[in-house]
């Protein structure tokens, strides 16, 4: 009886642990899926942004350079990208490069390496 109990609370704790994390992930995927819009930026689960011009029930068409269109699986989608606003923050508006090359100088070779 005992080993039942353990079992059966082993069984309910991969389930909280497991379980339910993924059902809530492919979840938001589905719904994701579902909201996209011609339109729309997106990357795909194969790392290549795009725009959406054409949506079909299975399938869109992805504009990822000028002239230049995939068609894909919808469920292809791993997200949308969000543009981030431009900002310029204040260290690197400090930034000091008075100290770099010329395009003629070459950068001395370190120490251990001089022949």
């Amino acid at each position: 009886m005992q080993a039942l109990i353990v079992l059966t609370l082993t069984f309910g704790l991969l389930w909280v642990l497991f379980l339910l994390p993924q059902k809530r992930q492919v979840r938001a995927h589905q719904q994701l899926v579902a909201e996209l819009n011609e339109g729309d930026e997106v990357i795909l689960s194969a790392g290549i942004y795009g725009r959406i011009t054409t949506l079909g029930p299975d399938e869109l068409r992805l504009e990822v350079a000028p002239g230049v269109e995939l068609r894909v699986a919808r469920q292809a989608v791993l997200r949308r990208v969000e543009a981030a606003p431009l900002s310029v923050s204040p260290a690197a508006a400090s930034i000091d490069t008075s100290d770099s090359l010329d395009q003629n100088e070459t950068p001395d070779p370190p120490a251990g390496d001089r022949a």
